[in-house]
């Protein structure tokens, strides 16, 4: 029994001694490990640190007349007042915005809705530098505007347009913007969704995303971890937390590219209403999935009607891009060159049918928006 007891005790004592002298060991091992997770993950300050310069603060004015008589526009002067008619009062109306710089010549991009009415626009550098733009063109379809310093500057700092239609849902992404005016302000986040239909315009395809975006914040970027913009902040929802919305880069990059050259974006017009195909619809039309836009109206002399579609066609293909949804088809043909003959895939009598349209330009003009349940393209 004594001898017994012996060796567990020289047994205890080796496994103790095995251990103190594997301690070092394990805490190299453990501090190599963590360091390869920081080398992996070095979180976003060398990104915040490349890409911030090219953001800006956009700040604009415009003068608003308030009434002198709140009353006298309802019911007119009052006759016989010792006081006369009181005039309108003018005051300048202050907002701030942000922006971010995509190219040497100075051309800056922001939302519509930051400089819509402005009679001034400012910009204020990373570096403290406060400038006057100008505003090239903007479109309120798509909630994108695009302004150009007045005066070349140097030293500028830009960003580049990446390729939105690679965001993954789960990504990491991190906003610049403004919010309150609280300039330069960093958050980061991932990416929530892609595809979003908002309500915002005939051309939704917003980028939704949890990284915090508030007032000010409008026309920053939303950046990846290659510091390429994916997005431009636009909206949020304001009874949430967490959910904010982005212009697609590459609806942005079309935009851009007309505002350039023209100072107004044109967009193609094939002269058709269309409305979703559900799945009943499906059934009874014949196809093997709810999918392409059913045709509900076709414009009388338009180049839907010259080129054979018919009301009760379900159009799958425009162009060479697929039809997944109502939604899509307005954005295929307002991409589309004015000009262009572009084949159309539609269904007919359970029969896939190949024609070709002309496209036209899509003449504005003041009308009602129509439905979701039926865009027009």
């Amino acid at each position: 029994m004594r001898r017994s007891g012996s060796c567990i005790f020289a047994a205890a004592a080796l496994c103790w001694l095995v251990a103190i002298a594997l301690m070092p060991a394990v805490g190299l091992a453990a501090k190599g490990a963590s360091a390869q997770a920081v080398a992996v993950n070095p979180g976003f300050v060398d990104l915040v640190d490349r890409v911030k310069p090219a953001v800006v603060n956009i700040s604009t004015s415009r003068t608003v007349k308030t009434p002198g008589n709140p009353f006298q526009h309802f019911f007119g002067p009052f006759r016989g007042s010792p006081f006369g008619e009181i005039p309108d009062r003018e005051r300048k109306q202050r907002s701030l915005g942000s922006g971010f710089i995509i190219d040497r010549e100075g051309h800056i991009i922001t939302n519509n809705h930051v400089v819509a009415g402005a009679e001034e626009i400012r910009v204020k550098l990373a570096d403290g530098r406060e400038l006057p733009v100008r505003l090239v063109g903007r479109d309120p379809k798509t909630d994108i505007a695009l302004l150009r310093f007045v005066n070349p500057v140097k030293d500028l700092q830009t960003l580049t347009l990446g390729d939105s239609d690679e965001v993954k849902v789960g990504e990491w992404v991190i906003a610049i913007g403004n919010p309150f005016g609280l300039a330069l302000t960093v958050t980061q986040g991932i990416v929530s969704a892609t595809g979003r239909v908002i309500g915002a315009g005939p051309y939704d395809d917003f980028i939704q995303t949890d990284a915090a975006i508030n007032p000010g914040n409008s026309g920053g970027p939303l950046i990846n971890l290659r510091g390429e913009v994916i997005g431009i902040n636009t909206a949020i929802v304001a009874a949430g937390q967490g959910i904010g919305f982005a212009v697609p880069s590459n609806m942005a990059k079309t935009v851009i590219a007309q505002l350039k050259e023209k100072g107004r974006v044109v967009r193609g017009w094939i002269g058709v209403a269309t409305q979703s195909v559900t799945p009943d619809l499906a059934s009874a039309l014949g196809l093997k999935e709810a999918k392409g836009a059913l045709v509900s109206e076709v414009a009388p002399g338009g180049p839907a009607a010259e080129a054979g579609i018919r009301r009760g066609d379900v159009i799958t293909a425009f162009n060479g891009k697929e039809v997944k949804t109502v939604l899509d088809l307005p954005r295929w043909v307002a991409d589309a060159p004015i000009g262009r003959v572009a084949p159309v895939t539609v269904v007919r009598d359970r029969k896939e049918i190949q024609l070709r349209v002309k496209v036209a330009e899509l003449k504005e003009q003041p009308a009602p928006q129509p439905s979701r349940r039926r865009p027009r393209s």
